[in-house]
């Protein structure tokens, strides 16, 4: 078993606020990359579980919002293994862009 991918992202919304920007983002985000599409997201007080699938593989993980940084989990099945990296790199991107900028 791999181990999973895992990006922390600091900001300086508060929980709630946090929480409020990410809802919806996971879908909007996958409308813009064209291999990927969301088959669950899915809300439980501050944690979102979701499944997506790119390139024929699935994934699935959590986010855990907490009052000063957001945590992502993800197990990439082996083919998507290559690609951590880069993913890693721009969900970090993207995550910080959506966290600091005014909304």
């Amino acid at each position: 078993m791999s181990a999973p991918l895992v990006v922390s992202i600091p900001h300086r919304l508060g929980r709630e606020e946090a929480a409020r920007r990410l809802k919806g983002g996971l879908s909007r985000a996958a409308a813009n990359v064209p291999v990927l599409s969301v088959d669950e997201e899915r809300w439980e007080g501050d944690q979102m579980f979701f499944r997506v699938r790119a390139l024929g593989q699935a994934a699935s993980g959590h986010i855990d919002v907490a009052d000063d940084h957001v945590r992502l989990e993800v197990m990439l099945p082996w083919l998507l293994q290559r690609f951590a990296e880069m993913a890693q790199r721009v969900i970090r991107e993207r995550g910080t862009l959506l966290l600091t900028k005014r909304n």
